[in-house]
This record gives structure tokens, C-alpha cells and sequence, in this order.
């Protein structure tokens, strides 16, 4: 018992300098390549190694696995932890080193470090026989180089220095071999060849002997196929991140050319560098995937020759998963493991205070990098490492185990003082002393012992659990806990209160945007416990006052209600009223749902555009609980003074409506597009603009022109509104040219407001025809142009005057004028009409009245003239240039007027769908024209068009239809014209062809004055004409 004591009081007591702390390398040996001189006497390496610890870890070292043992005056002496080796000598001192650091926790092991000593002797022979060889044939010459340790690097001398060989696709120097290939002997090639070795690591060279090449004289080498005297190994070991260089050199006649390739066909990456004039393949910073087989191709026009050779990727042990320090108790188990990636796969091996660990116990178990070790006790103490490798190399890492033995200890986990339970639910009393080995736990109620029962367990952990508690549980409870260390106890007492019941039922409430709500939480409790009320949204906690005010509590002491004010449709959701006392908490949701207007559509774009329209589409938004039921749709432009609503098609726009076309646009102009939705509750926030979409251009259609003044072209159009010009900066081009010519003449006309353009130029023909057009343009740049339009320069007046003029009057207050038409167009004028003037006998010629023909008339009626009076008239032809010369002037009297009193005492009687009239005889004035005949104008009823009879006497027989009415006019007509109007006369509809009287007799009535008089003597009643 004692000696348990004393070595846990040993891991874990404090010392005056500080805590106790295990051997951690801070400083760990590198390997070494020491570069020997000859002659050189001071020949010293350090391999350094530092630990920290408390205790100071002192140090050990290790050559090929055997520990080094520095004595007084050896050659190995210890500074602090650090290795001097001193009079190095090659043949004992070169191998693997270790150091190795101790305190009382344990021994930990470092990396392996190696010393390697570079030199390089001098050859040992002087003179070396000549080669001999036929010019064309290929040569080896070898260097042999001196006994060495370190790289070397091999040049050539040729003759003497510092002539050096330069290597090309015909000589090669190996730099694995030092050997020099010629690949065809020249003459120019006869000399001594001197090789040159250096140690890389020295930097010393040394020169070999010369050798002489000589050729033969009995004949020249013949051509012959490559053969391939540099080659590299079948597999070739390459490291990780490490530069790989492949050699390949081959003698023939021609000269070979060297290609390399890789046999699965995979194309060399940027990084390959190949030199075809070296015959070296090199690849840097080598990775897995340049792993494969290599093959370097020999061949000239004689045959071809190859070799192959495998890359092979290897790496070096890198740890993965490293085991960590670790405090367990007496019977634990521990399991460590440690993982490290490495090509080929690495092997595992542990080691225990720097030694290897021997897993003869069962309860040890050391498999593939995973040490486990079972019902741990004092005697594992101590320092571990996991040492990965393969055969490129090892990696070690260390951890520390502590196994402990302690006395039931209560001083850092007292049992509660009190612990509170609510009546009917669940408590556990948790008894967690500090003790290893783990001991037996016991449990008191008052001064007895408590009994288990199937409410109250003991658990294997020790704590005690009492379900559906009661008030009888209340009480002190004692956990009493034993090892073979110790016994030690704790108490603490158990308090029941009443369970905490919300009383206000769970819900759901569908709110409309903008009213404010009362969420209920209203509660029964132990009235000894404090309430907590805690709300959340959508599980969020609800911070009152940060929420923009929205959020009121309302509730009192027991009572957690709460108010939304102004609710907003980012308020719907789960709300929970969380109610926590010290011995239980419950809960109660609250659905809310909130109404309002839509959100806003989604994704609309514009489909298409024409001229004027534009289609667009979109997807609904969020209806917010109430359905859409229309859309809405607004349009912008640079123009527009915000967002203008917009006519479509349909007009209405559906809640189930996705798509519509927008009408009325204007044409040429950027648009952008939004959609708003309507519900019953009201309309949202509209869509987010689609991308601006430009309407298509109208080009002008209006383009037209012609007349002006001699050598004028006259050019005119349709201005562009403000709303089309599309920016600041508006003007037209005005481009035209003689019809049939190449180029274009154009001119800039600055003023939006323009439609009109004169170009005036002496050169310009009367009347020829031209092509033009008119385009726009603004500050962004020019705009489209019109379709070519053909209009004539200005014309020539009409050089002669109409012939043949002739008037005559056709009535009172009509004369016909005719004339000879002049020839309608030559190539200098055209006649596009002919202008009549015409006065009275006391007017002037300068007031006469003017009419216009258009076209090729040759006639022209004047009217409104008065009766017996002379007229002069006057002809000119005229086109757009003005009016020709006037023709002879003509005169003519109008005939005299028509008569000017009405047909009296008109008499009718019918008989048999007939009806007879009869007037008396209208007799002309003095200055009227005599009557030539009477008009009779019949029509069923005052408004409808009449039918005309003309007849020269003064009596009419008339056939007209049964059953029905008919009103009656007559007039006079002379060559004057029509004279005055009798009044209507409305003779009454005819049933069985005779007019419908008391005796059914045929009747006669007499026309005077407005009045009507029967002659028959059965009806004698005078009746106003207005009642028919």
C-alpha cells in the first residue's frame, strides 16, 4: 500500500521548480555529409539533440542500434545532448545515429540521423592505352573513376585545357558512368580525351589519364543500325517531390536521333524537360501520376532500336494519426493508434522508454500501427513511441501513459447540497468521486440504507435515479463509496415541489396584416418556485424591445401572455412559450397565420418585342395565404416620370394569368417591366424589374418631297416625336442622289423639329427625278434610315395657256366652261391641273373667284351664279413650280330666273289605286324665264327621298300602292331652273282601291291656302292640312 502511495504521490506532486513534466524533443539530430580534404586535420561533426523535461532529461546516444560510451579522452564527447565526434574516421564513424532522452517518466528515442564522409582520391593509373577505331564506327571511352563517396559530375578534356567536349546528338557524356560515347567517328574527333571527375560535396576534381583515339587506316565503318550503349535500369525507384533524370545514348551509322514516350501513350506534362541533343530525359518535382513506363526510341535510316524502363513512385513514412498523451486508471484499458501514409505501405513497431515493447502478455496487443494494452497497472508507466517505415525511410512519434492509484476522494464532486425534484417526474442524484481502482458505491436514506426498487436504481455508474417521485422521496441521501485505498462519502438532500401545468390550451390563429394579437400563456405552479417565461419565434429566441416594438409582454406573475402589434407577414409561424422553473419547464405552440397582400411575382421577363408590343412572362410569388386574383403590369422608360401602368392583352389579367402582351409602346425606346398581384387584402410589392428590352425601330414611311423654287430639291417628312429620340443630342441625315447613281450626298439637319430640307444647286435639272432617304441619329450614335424614296427636283411653270375656251350657261345660276387640255407632262414640267377664274360684269379681274382642277380635266361646272347676268372667265395651267400664262377671256350672260310662285288650287281625287291631280297653270314674271313643265315629288313620308315625275302639263295620273300614306310636292322648272315648291300634300292610305269615306264614294278635295275643302256633298268639313 505503501509503495502505491509514494509512486502516485511521486506522478503528481508538485516540486519546488514546478510540475513534473515528461521528455519532449525540442532539438532533434540531422544527417550529415562531411566533406574529408586531403590533408585536412580538423575533422569535427556535432549532431545535436535537446529535450525539455522536469525532471532535466539527460542523454544517451546510439551508432547502428549499439550505444556510443564517451569516456575520458575517446574521440565521442556530450555537451548537454549534443554529440561531438572529433578526428572523424571514415571507416569506423560512418553509419546511423539516435539519441536518446531520459527522465523519471520515461526514455524517448529521436529520428534517425545519418553521417556519411564525401572525399574523392586521385586515379592510380597514369597512361592508358590508345583506342583505335575506323572512321563511321562508334566509340565508348571510359573514364573509371577513383575510389570516392559523395555525387560526382564528369567532364571531358580534348587534347588539353580547357578544351572541353561539347555534347551534341553525336557526343555524350554519362553522367551515371562518367564514360564519353561518340556516336559516329569523325577525323575531326582524333586526339586525347582527358576525363575530369568532381566531388559534388568537396568540390575537389581530379583529372585521369589521357586517352588517345586514333583511327584506323584500313578502311571506313560502313553504315549500320543504332545500337544503344546508355541505358537506364528496368525499374527505377523515384522519390516523392524528388527530380528524376533518364539517360539514353546510342552509337550508328548515320548518326541516331533519340525520342522518348511513355507506353501508355499519356502526353508529357509542361514541367518534362527532354534534351534530344543530351539524350536526357528530365522530370522534376516527381508525383504519383508520372509513375509508369518510359521508352527512349533510337533510329536513323539504317534500323531502330529501343529500351524500356519503369518509374516507380515511392514516399517516405508521413504520420496521419498520432497517438496522445494519456491519464488512465488502474484495470483501465488503453488504445492507442497510429496511422502514416507511405508507398510502399509502412510497417508498424512500438517501442517503450526507448526500447523495442516485447507484446508477451495476452493483455498486450500490437497490430498494424493499433497498441492496445489491457487492465493497465503501474508497472505501464512510461514513454511510447510508434515508429512507421518502409524501406525509404522511418518516423517516430511519442506519447506519454499515466496510470493512477487513488482513495475514494468526494473534494472536487460534492453531491449537491440540495437538489430539487418535481412531484411525478424523474431525478438522478449523480455520485462521481475521484478513485482508481474503481470501487463499490453505496446509497443512504437518513441513517438507513436505501433499498432499490423498480423507482429507485442505483445506476453502474453510481449515480442514484428515482422515477415518478413522490413526496415520501424527499429527504437526505449519502453515496458512500470504497476501495482497497479507502472509504469516503457525500450527502445532500432531495426537495419535491408540485409539477408546473400550462393551462392555456395550444392554438391556431389566422390574423390579418396590420392587427395586433394576444398570444396566451397562463400557468399553475408550486408557489415556492420563481417562474421563467421564454418565448421564441420559429424556435429563435424572442428578445423584447429589439424587434422593432412589435413584440409586448402583457402577462402578469403567473402569467407569460404576450402582444404582437401591427402584425407583418414576416411575423407568421411557431410561437412557443417556454415557462422553466428549478425543477421542471414545459412548453406550448401556437400556429399563427398571417394574411395579406401578395408577394411579389417572380422572374419576368420579356419573351418578345415588336415595334409597339412586347410580350412578357413571370411566375407567381407567395400568395400569403389569400389567392391571387389579378395582375398588374408597369412599364418605365428614360421618358417616363417613374412607373406608368400599361395597356395589355388581355385587359385583365387574371390571377391564374402568367403571361400577357403589353400594346401602345412606342417604337426605338428601352423599356423595363414589372408585375404586381392583387388579393383580396390588398396588392403587393411588384416584381423585380426585368432586364430593359428595347422595342424594335420604325423607320420613317412618311418620306416625300419635291416643288420649291428653280434648282431646288425639296425634301420633306414626318418629325419624330420627343418620345422616340431615344436621348439628347437629335438631328436627321438627309441622304440622296440622281436616280441611277452610285454614291450618296447627304446633310445633317440639326433640329428635332425639322421636316423639311432644301438643297439648292444651279447644276440641278428641272424637274428630274431623284432618290432619297432620312435617317436619325442622336449623341450614342446613328439610328436607321427610311426606304428609299424617288421624288422630282423643281419643275418648270407651264409655258402655254389652255386653248379652245368655251362657256355657256346652263340655268339661272349655272355656267359650263370647257377647254382643249394642254400635253399632261414633258422632262422640264408637268400639268398637274388648271386654275378657272371668273367675275361679274361690275367686278375686277384682281377679286375674282377662283376654282382648282385636279388632273386632266377638261371642263368645270360654276354654280351660286345670279340669274341675267354677264360673267368673264379667264384659264391657266400651273404644277407645283406656279401657273402658266392666262387664255383669252370669255363672257356669258346666265339665263333668266326660274319662276318664282308655286302651283295653287291643286285638286286630287283617286279611285281605284289611282290618284288624279290637277293644278292651275304657273305663269311667269316679267324678268323670269317662261315655265317649260312641272316636277310631281312623291314619297311615302317627309323624310324618305322622293320620286320625281316631270310632266309639261298641268295634270297627273299617279299609280300608287295600297295601304299606304304618301305626301305630295309640285314645282315648276324652267331653262332658269326649278322654281318655288307647292306645299306637301299628304293624300291618306287606299283600302280596296278606294279612299275611305262615310259612304265609301269616291272624293275630291281642293288644295287653297293650306287647307283642304271636300266637293262631295255627303262631307262638308274643312280640316288643316297639318293633320295628315
Amino acid at each position: 500500500m505503501y509503495v502505491l502511495w509514494s509512486i502516485y504521490f511521486l506522478l503528481i506532486s508538485y516540486t519546488g521548480s514546478g510540475v513534473l513534466l515528461r521528455p519532449v524533443f525540442t532539438k532533434q539530430p540531422g544527417s550529415v555529409v562531411f566533406p574529408l580534404q586531403p590533408g585536412e586535420n580538423r575533422r569535427e561533426v556535432v549532431f545535436s539533440c535537446e529535450a525539455q523535461g522536469h525532471p532535466q532529461p539527460f542523454y544517451r546516444w546510439k551508432l547502428n542500434d549499439s550505444f556510443i560510451l564517451p569516456r575520458p579522452g575517446s574521440r565521442y564527447t556530450l555537451m548537454g545532448g549534443n554529440l561531438h565526434i572529433s578526428h572523424l574516421n571514415k571507416e569506423e564513424d560512418v553509419g546511423i545515429y539516435q539519441c536518446l532522452a531520459s527522465n523519471s517518466f520515461g526514455t524517448i528515442v529521436s529520428r534517425e540521423a545519418s553521417l556519411h564522409i564525401a572525399y574523392l582520391e586521385n586515379f592510380k593509373t597514369q597512361r592508358r592505352n590508345p583506342v583505335r577505331v575506323r572512321e563511321g564506327q562508334g566509340v565508348v571511352l571510359l573514364c573509371g573513376p577513383p575510389p570516392h563517396s559523395g555525387e560526382l559530375t564528369f567532364t571531358w578534356i580534348f587534347n588539353e585545357y580547357p578544351s572541353f567536349v561539347i555534347q551534341d546528338t553525336r557526343r555524350f557524356v554519362s553522367q551515371k558512368t562518367g564514360n564519353l560515347y561518340i556516336a559516329k567517328v569523325e577525323p575531326s574527333d582524333v586526339g586525347n580525351y582527358t576525363c575530369v571527375v568532381t566531388n559534388t560535396v568537396t568540390k575537389n576534381s581530379v583529372q585521369g589519364p589521357p586517352t588517345p583515339l586514333v583511327l584506323r587506316v584500313d578502311g571506313v565503318m560502313g553504315e549500320y543500325e543504332p545500337k544503344i550503349e546508355v541505358q537506364f535500369p528496368e525499374v527505377v525507384p523515384v522519390a516523392k517531390s524528388s527530380t528524376v533524370k533518364l539517360e539514353c545514348f546510342a552509337l550508328g551509322n548515320p548518326v541516331p536521333t533519340i525520342s522518348w514516350r511513355r507506353v501508355d501513350g499519356a502526353s508529357f506534362g509542361r514541367k518534362v524537360d527532354i534534351n534530344k541533343a543530351s539524350g536526357v530525359l528530365e522530370i522534376p518535382y516527381f508525383q504519383q501520376e508520372d509513375a509508369g513506363i518510359y521508352e527512349c526510341v533510337a533510329e536513323n535510316s539504317r534500323g531502330r532500336n529501343s529500351v524500356k524502363g519503369k518509374l516507380s513512385f515511392y514516399a517516405a513514412p508521413h504520420l496521419t494519426e498520432k497517438p496522445q498523451d494519456v491519464q488512465k486508471t488502474i484495470d483501465d484499458t488503453l488504445v492507442w493508434e497510429c496511422k502514416a501514409s507511405a508507398k510502399p505501405k509502412p510497417s508498424y513497431r512500438w517501442l517503450k522508454n526507448g526500447e523495442p515493447l516485447d507484446p508477451m502478455e495476452d493483455r498486450v496487443q500490437a497490430n498494424n500501427g493499433v497498441l492496445t494494452i489491457g487492465s493497465l497497472n503501474l508497472a505501464d508507466i512510461g514513454m511510447y513511441q510508434c515508429v512507421a517505415e518502409n524501406k525509404h525511410g522511418r518516423i517516430f512519434t511519442n506519447a506519454e501513459l499515466r496510470v493512477v492509484a487513488i482513495a475514494p476522494d468526494f473534494s472536487q464532486n460534492l453531491l449537491k447540497a440540495q437538489t430539487l425534484a418535481r412531484q411525478g417526474g424523474d431525478i438522478l442524484i449523480e455520485c462521481k468521486p475521484r478513485m482508481s481502482p474503481r470501487g463499490v458505491i453505496s446509497w443512504r436514506k437518513g441513517k438507513e440504507a436505501l433499498r432499490e426498487s423498480h423507482r429507485v436504481t442505483v445506476l453502474d455508474n453510481g449515480s442514484l435515479r428515482i422515477s415518478n417521485v413522490t413526496k415520501m422521496d424527499a429527504g437526505l441521501y449519502t453515496c458512500v463509496a470504497r476501495n482497497q485505498f479507502g472509504v469516503a462519502s457525500s450527502a445532500g438532500s432531495l426537495l419535491v415541489k408540485e409539477q408546473t401545468v400550462i393551462t392555456s390550451p395550444a392554438g391556431h390563429l389566422d390574423v390579418t396584416v396590420g392587427e395586433s394579437i394576444v398570444l396566451p400563456c397562463q400557468v399553475s405552479h408550486d408557489p415556492t418556485l420563481d417562474l421563467k417565461f421564454t418565448w421564441f419565434f420559429n424556435e429563435q429566441l424572442i428578445h423584447f424591445g429589439s424587434h422593432g416594438a412589435y413584440f409586448e409582454k402583457v402577462g402578469g406573475r403567473s402569467a407569460g401572455d404576450i402582444m404582437i402589434r401591427n402584425i407583418q407577414l414576416r411575423h407568421a409561424g411557431k410561437y412557443t412559450c417556454a415557462v422553466q422553473t428549478k425543477v421542471d419547464s414545459v412548453s406550448i405552440a401556437t400556429d399563427v397565420v398571417v394574411r395579406g397582400p401578395p408577394g411579389p411575382p417572380v422572374d419576368c421577363q420579356v419573351t418578345e418585342m415588336t415595334e409597339t408590343t412586347a410580350s412578357l412572362s413571370w411566375g407567381p410569388g407567395m400568395d400569403n395565404h389569400s389567392p391571387i386574383l389579378s395582375y398588374t403590369i408597369q412599364a418605365r422608360t428614360p421618358f417616363s416620370l417613374g412607373w406608368q401602368a400599361v395597356t395589355t392583352v388581355p385587359e385583365l389579367l387574371g390571377g391564374k394569368q402568367l403571361s400577357a402582351t403589353v400594346t401602345d409602346l412606342s417604337p426605338w425606346v428601352e423599356y423595363e417591366f414589372r408585375v404586381l398581384a392583387t388579393n383580396s387584402i390588398g396588392t403587393g410589392e411588384p416584381s423585380k424589374p426585368s432586364k430593359k428590352a428595347r422595342t424594335k425601330e420604325i423607320s420613317f414611311n412618311q418620306v416625300n418631297g419635291g416643288g420649291g423654287g428653280r434648282s431646288e430639291l425639296v425634301i420633306t417628312w414626318e418629325p419624330v416625336p420627343e418620345e422616340l429620340q431615344s436621348g439628347p443630342g437629335f438631328g436627321y441625315v438627309v441622304a440622296f442622289r440622281p436616280l441611277g447613281a452610285q454614291g450618296w450626298m447627304q446633310a445633317a439637319v440639326t433640329s428635332p423639329d425639322a421636316s423639311r430640307y432644301v438643297f439648292k444647286n444651279e447644276s440641278i435639272p428641272p424637274f428630274s427625278p431623284y432618290q432619297v432617304k432620312v435617317g436619325v441619329y442622336n449623341n450614342k450614335g446613328e439610328g436607321p434610315f427610311s426606304p428609299v424614296t424617288t421624288i422630282h427636283s423643281a419643275e418648270e411653270e407651264p409655258s402655254r395657256a389652255p386653248g379652245r375656251v368655251r362657256a355657256r350657261s346652263v340655268s339661272a345660276s349655272e355656267v359650263e366652261v370647257t377647254w382643249k387640255p394642254l400635253a399632261w407632262s414633258n422632262n422640264r414640267r408637268r400639268i398637274l391641273g388648271y386654275e378657272l377664274r371668273y367675275w361679274g360684269k361690275k367686278e375686277k379681274q384682281d377679286t375674282a373667284s377662283v376654282i382648282r382642277t385636279v388632273g386632266n380635266k377638261t371642263s368645270v361646272l360654276i354654280k351660286d351664279l345670279e340669274g341675267s347676268s354677264t360673267y368673264y372667265m379667264s384659264l391657266r395651267a400651273y404644277n407645283s413650280a406656279g401657273v402658266g400664262p392666262q387664255s383669252i377671256i370669255v363672257n356669258v350672260t346666265t339665263k333668266k330666273p326660274p319662276p318664282s310662285q308655286a302651283p295653287v288650287k291643286i285638286m286630287w281625287n283617286t279611285s281605284n289605286s289611282k290618284v288624279i291631280l290637277r293644278w292651275d297653270q304657273v305663269h311667269a314674271l316679267e324678268n323670269e324665264s317662261e315655265v317649260t313643265g312641272y316636277k310631281v315629288m312623291y314619297s311615302q313620308d317627309k323624310h324618305s327621298r322622293p320620286s320625281v315625275v316631270e310632266t309639261n302639263t298641268t295634270s297627273l295620273e299617279l299609280s300608287l300602292p295600297v295601304n299606304q300614306d304618301y305626301v305630295i310636292q309640285i314645282k315648276p322648272f324652267s331653262e332658269g331652273g326649278e322654281g318655288s315648291s307647292s306645299g306637301q300634300i299628304t293624300i291618306p292610305k287606299i283600302a280596296g282601291g278606294t279612299i275611305l269615306t262615310r259612304k265609301n264614294i269616291a272624293s275630291s278635295w281642293l288644295f287653297k291656302s293650306g287647307f283642304f275643302f271636300p266637293f262631295n256633298q255627303n262631307v262638308a268639313v274643312a280640316v288643316p292640312a297639318s293633320i295628315f
